[in-house]
């Protein structure tokens, strides 16, 4: 009996040492998104792009035959506990890469836990400049400020070109330094703006800003505020009668939940994008169509924007660890990083390569303009799918 159990246990060593694949451990990969609280709508769509990257990844075999596992956490929309679960992922988890991330304040808090750590993380959206030039070289994002302010910035100075421009912005870091970088960029080429606010995130009633606002009276409104904001400011726009030439949100307009929400009052705003369904990189269309497919397949929606925004993020971390593996290299912190800094990938929101600071070199959004329902790309001109309609109609004259 005993010859014939070790017989056995000498069999499982030599197909455990022959066919290491069959049993090799999967890799850990750190998940840190806002999945409740004030971010929760927008850090659950982050959340489902990374999880959509990781089932593509897994689908296909896995990297090299190991399964890629995520440890997911919710930072509830708060710095300390993101730190707290970075700390968690990085010490007691083990996990070789860390994606996530919503609002600067907490990638900012999460990318000094991966520096401490040496821990590569991705952050899916972040825009706050200061981020990337305190030196971590553990820290990589793939959005930027420049890709809103610059598309925008050449939209409104060559296209609109409005006499009397407005800026009202979220009191936000990253907001507060949009509205700042876009109003220098104008000032540059000639257009002033006649009024630059900042408004509480969240704030009930716009109606204090809409009478300095018709104080000008405005020909182009830029909000630098976000999906609710909108919502609320649209709607009393509409309520006092103060009808601008064109209304430009860069964040939270460009969803397709806004359309529902706002229904014929989403007319002719404008907003910003990097992807969405219909609208992606030349060059990535099949790839693209199959996110959105992989999408209603997972989650039973459609991805958004800030679904891409995780999914990219998430595709960067894995192509390193896939570098790094067939390479031959151990899977270290230190190795993930080196070859997430020399990447260069063709995804459907950009072609991602990172310069010294860990910003994206190509990141660079479309405007669309919301014309009959549905949005319509009107700037750049070589990716435009029609023509800006501007000015727009007074509310008196529309449904």
């Amino acid at each position: 009996m005993l010859a014939w159990r070790a017989t056995i246990v000498f069999c499982l060593l030599v197909f455990l040492v022959a066919s290491p694949s069959a049993f090799a451990a999967s890799i850990k990969i750190g998940d840190i998104h806002p999945l409740t609280g004030r971010l929760a709508k927008h850090g659950l769509e982050s959340h489902q792009g990374v999880v959509a990257a990781l089932a593509e990844v897994n689908e296909a075999g896995g990297i090299l035959g190991r399964q890629v596992e995520l440890v997911s956490r919710d930072d509830q929309s708060l710095p300390d506990v993101a730190i707290s679960r970075a700390e968690e992922l990085c010490a007691r988890e083990k996990v070789v890469g860390l994606t996530g991330g919503y609002e600067d304040s907490l990638v900012g808090a999460v990318s000094e836990v991966a520096r401490k750590y040496q821990v590569p993380f991705v952050a899916s959206a972040s825009l706050q400049t200061e981020l990337s030039r305190h030196e971590n070289p553990y820290f990589f994002r793939v959005a930027t400020l420049q890709g809103f302010v610059e598309p925008l910035c050449d939209f409104l100075s060559v296209r609109l070109r409005p006499q009397r421009l407005a800026i009202l912005h979220a009191a936000t870091p990253g907001a507060t330094e949009f509205a700042a970088d876009l109003e220098r960029c104008l000032q540059a080429r000639g257009i002033p703006a006649r009024l630059v606010e900042k408004f509480r995130p969240g704030t009930p009633d716009f109606v204090p800003l809409i009478a300095k606002l018709a104080t000008l009276p405005v020909d182009v409104l830029v909000s630098g505020g976000f999906f609710p904001d909108h919502l609320l400011l649209v709607r009393q726009l509409r309520e006092q009668r103060l009808s601008p030439k064109a209304y430009i949100g860069p964040w939270g307009i460009a969803y397709e939940t806004f359309l529902e929400e706002m229904g014929e009052n989403a007319e002719y705003l404008y907003g910003t994008c990097a992807w969405m369904p219909g609208i992606t990189l030349p060059g990535t269309e099949a790839a693209s169509r199959a996110f959105v497919e992989r999408c209603r397949r997972l989650f039973r929606r459609e991805p958004s924007s800030t679904t891409m925004h995780g999914y990219t993020a998430a595709r960067a971390l894995l192509a390193a660890i896939d570098e790094v593996l067939r390479r031959g290299q151990a899977l270290t912190g230190a190795n993930v990083r080196r070859a997430l800094a020399g990447l260069d990938l063709l995804l459907p929101m950009e072609r991602l390569a990172f310069d010294e600071r860990g910003d994206p070199r190509s990141y660079r959004h479309v405007v669309v303009q919301v014309q009959g329902g549905r949005f319509v790309v009107v700037y750049p001109p070589e990716r435009a799918t029609g023509s800006a309609v501007y000015p727009a109609p007074p509310w008196r004259q529309r449904p």
